[in-house]
């Protein structure tokens, strides 16, 4: 990760929807997000035409649904690994609406949103846990504010309004990945 907080081997695609963080915010939290569009359909460059307000809202009947939509992520983790950063991790990504966290209100002030190419219910990659380990790992290096105790779910900040990652996530493999990583010394 550079000093202006952009991942050194993931593809750029900048988005317009992110703001500065309040001032004193503290990078605290990292929140895991699922996407997929048309929802259930992996690959191709919707997820990032939609990120970046590209997203032609004639290509399919879901994107009607979703065009009025802001919004954006720190980084989308493809199912083969593969990471796309859409906004530094120094600026507020717009990922997480109205959002709490142990009574910490707007987590986009103070959290990094990281999207997973799925859906709640189908199984995440391999290489995507690792990649999201070791992505995580690095985040908790630079904001060491962020420990294992602070790695959340979207369902967990907007219960009742959201439910990503899902059940499909398996928290216990991407902790110990989180953990042999740290235990090991990589980055």
């Amino acid at each position: 990760m550079d000093d202006a907080g952009w991942l050194r081997h993931a593809r750029r695609c900048t988005s317009p929807n992110f703001g500065p963080r309040p001032e004193g915010a503290e990078i605290s939290l990292v929140v895991v997000h699922n996407i997929s569009l048309p929802p259930g359909q992996f690959g191709g460059d919707a997820i990032e035409r939609f990120f970046c307000n590209t997203l032609d809202p004639d290509d399919h009947p879901y994107f009607q649904e979703i065009r009025d939509l802001k919004v954006s992520a720190h980084v989308l983790v493809r199912r083969d690994g593969r990471c796309v950063q859409f906004v530094s991790f120094l600026d507020r990504a717009w990922h997480a609406g109205r959002s709490s966290f142990r009574g910490e209100d707007e987590c986009n002030d103070f959290g990094i949103g990281i999207e997973l190419e799925g859906t709640d219910d189908q199984p995440y990659e391999t290489a995507q846990y690792r990649s999201l380990a070791q992505l995580t790992q690095s985040i908790m290096q630079r904001w060491p504010a962020i420990t294992t105790d602070r790695l959340t779910g979207h369902c967990d900040i907007a219960p009742g309004r959201k439910t990503d990652p899902g059940p499909a996530f398996d928290w216990a493999y991407f902790l110990s990945l989180v953990a042999n990583i740290r235990n090991r010394g990589e980055n």
